[in-house]
């Protein structure tokens, strides 16, 4: 009996529920800022496309 809970099944899943909160955390911090290498070109992707649109209105609206 552990902690007054007698069956190993049970607090095996509660040691695994605070295992797996702490591997959650430790790869949250490590991976914080990864990706954000090619934000200025999807920034600018979007203005393109956008920039598009606006012209296919204006060339619809013109006919």
């Amino acid at each position: 009996m552990v902690l007054g809970i007698p069956d190993p099944w049970v607090w095996g899943a509660y040691i695994l529920c605070i295992l797996i909160t702490v591997f959650c955390v430790i790869y949250g911090l490590v991976n914080w800022n990864r990706g954000g290498e090619d934000e200025e070109e999807q920034i600018m992707e979007e203005l393109r496309w956008e920039e598009e649109e606006k012209r296919m209105e204006e060339d619809e609206l013109g006919l």
